[in-house]
């Protein structure tokens, strides 16, 4: 049973019935009032506790829920509408006593926040508190006396607050951590804005496709300035004055290697022969030292032993030198007949002219059959089977060997141009014809073509036969006369090899042709052509023709040439 005597009354409530009142206040919405007690009557009441002195409780209300408060079914305090005045009050107490409300003030959804400088100012200086025309924030405290809460709304108003720049870089902490934010140390403000990270792999992808378009770049450039370089190094060696010298310096000369001179050679066949051993540094060394030292001298046919990298002087005098040049070694040229290699076999070797002249006699003994019509017509049955070369031999080696050693040679070279066995005698005949005829592979296959066109039955052109003048100086014996015309003598000699009198092939060969020659025989070019003629008997240029008309015209030209130079072999 409560205590109603006076002590009773003006003790303090105990922190339980404290808080029951609280709620009470907080689930009626009434504003707790406290009667002012006027200092000069003293009485109980002035020590009265704070919930004896409240008003009295209104009608129960009914029960609060967010979504009323939400949906303003239910006002909060100082929301809803304004009770009078007390009629007594003097002027001066007269404001405006709220309704009672939920107790709940929501906060507003587009209220500015306050930036920290305005956060920071004090009550005396923040006109943002202290206005007129704004709404304090809801106090709220724990204590005996129970909550208070009191909130007047007399207008509304967006605080416009000052702008704050964002503090510098330098003044933020630079080793901030997530962990720093979750505990409190440090904030997003503090820290700023850190920029989203940076995609790697496409920074990896751009730079390899920077470092591709560079490469391709100077690639383009290396392969211009390349290109420039290779096509016109001389032109630019020569404007820059970086020309390499054309010689070898004194002094360089090492190892040994051998040249051979065939008679007639003259100083640029020499030159490039000699560079081609590896003598001289380039291939018109040699020949312009000879034009520019006003040298002419005379070159002994033969094979010279000489060292590599020397000079264009001490080549020449290397090949003045008689000690230089090789004893047992022979250089056959190209287009020569039996008698003419015999020759120069012996002058090489020195195995007497007369020994190989009887090692000769009997070609059976070489594994060649003897044609009786050549023995008849008194022609050399070894003729187009000793294969000009170069030979060196030991000291002692008799004809017979030595002569063996040419058929040998050439029988190596049939093989090599896939010439069957039966078709031997045949293949070096014609191709002893396109050696005599021709100076280069290309014309030499012509030459060729030309035979086969005029052997072939249908031509209503010479009617199968070659008339190569070659084969008319051969039965003739003027083949080395050293003249490219042929007498009308020898034009119309009946002899077996002419071919200006018969049709197809002469009875045999008429010289020994080399690997070029055999394989033009067996390789010919395509072409109509039926005849052919040289115009220029110091270039050998050759022109090719299908009619006789247009050959006549060719014909008049070589013989322009001819009244020109009349010491070139015409």
């Amino acid at each position: 049973m409560p205590d109603s005597s006076p002590e009773a009354a003006a003790a303090p409530l105990s922190r339980r019935a404290a808080r029951e009142a609280a709620a009470r206040q907080a689930a009626t919405g009434s504003t707790p009032t406290t009667a002012p007690a006027s200092p000069a009557t003293p009485g109980p009441a002035a020590s009265a506790p704070a919930w004896a002195q409240l008003s009295p409780a209104p009608a129960p209300a009914p029960a609060v829920s967010w979504e009323s408060l939400i949906t303003g079914s239910t006002p909060v305090i100082g929301s809803g509408p304004t009770a009078p005045a007390s009629p007594g009050a003097p002027a001066a107490e007269a404001a405006p006593v709220e309704a009672p409300g939920s107790g709940f003030q929501p906060v507003p959804l587009r209220a500015p926040r306050p930036t920290r400088a305005d956060a920071d100012a004090t009550p005396e200086t923040d006109p943002w508190l202290f206005s007129g025309d704004t709404t304090p924030a809801m106090p709220y405290s724990r204590g005996n006396t129970g909550a208070t809460a009191t909130v007047t709304a007399t207008a509304t108003r967006t605080a416009t607050m000052p702008e704050k720049k964002p503090a510098p870089d330098a003044q933020r902490p630079q080793t901030a951590t997530l962990e720093d934010l979750f505990n409190g140390s440090t904030s997003t403000d503090d820290i700023g804005h850190a920029p989203p990270p940076k995609n790697k792999k496409r920074r990896r992808i751009g730079g390899w496709i920077a470092l591709g378009v560079v490469l391709l770049i100077l690639g383009g450039i290396a392969g211009g300035g390349l290109y420039v370089w290779n096509t016109y190094e001389p032109q630019i060696r020569k404007v820059m004055g970086w020309e390499e010298p054309k010689d070898y310096e004194p002094g360089l000369a090492n190892g040994e290697t051998s040249i051979t001179i065939m008679s007639g050679d003259t100083g640029q066949p020499i030159s490039e022969a000699l560079h081609a051993a590896g003598v001289t540094k380039t291939a018109n060394a040699f020949y312009d030292y000879l034009i520019e030292t006003g040298q002419n001298p005379n070159f002994q046919p033969g094979v010279y032993t000489l060292q590599k990298q020397m000079t264009s002087e001490a080549a020449l005098a290397a090949l003045m030198d008689p000690a230089n040049r090789q004893e047992n070694t022979a250089q056959i040229p190209e287009g020569y007949s039996v008698d003419g290699t015999l020759k120069r076999l012996s002058e090489g070797t020195g195995i007497p002219l007369a020994d190989l002249q009887a090692a000769a006699a009997d070609p059976s003994v070489y594994g060649i059959t003897v044609d009786p019509a050549i023995a008849a017509a008194g022609g050399q049955p070894l003729e187009g089977w000793l294969f000009p070369a170069t030979y060196t031999f030991d000291p002692g080696t008799s004809a017979q060997t030595a002569i063996q050693t040419l058929v040998n040679r050439t029988i190596q070279s049939l093989d090599a141009a896939g010439v069957p066995v039966e078709k031997r005698q045949e293949v070096l005949t014609t191709a002893s014809i396109i050696q005599r005829e021709a100076r280069f592979e290309a014309d030499m296959q012509k030459v060729s073509r030309v035979i086969l066109n005029r052997l072939d039955p249908g031509n209503q052109e010479t009617f199968g036969k070659l008339q190569m003048d070659s084969t008319a100086q051969y039965g003739y014996g003027e083949l080395h006369a050293g003249s490219a015309s042929t007498s009308d003598e020898a034009q119309n000699d009946p002899n077996p090899w002419n071919t200006y009198v018969h049709a197809g092939l002469p009875i045999g060969p008429i010289a020994n042709p080399g690997d070029v020659a055999i394989n033009a025989a067996m390789h010919p070019a395509d072409g109509p052509w039926l005849y052919f003629v040289t115009v220029n008997m110091d270039t050998g240029e050759t022109v090719f023709s299908q009619t006789y008309n247009e050959h006549l015209k060719y014909v008049k030209q070589m013989q322009q040439w001819c009244s020109e130079h009349p010491d070139s072999g015409c």
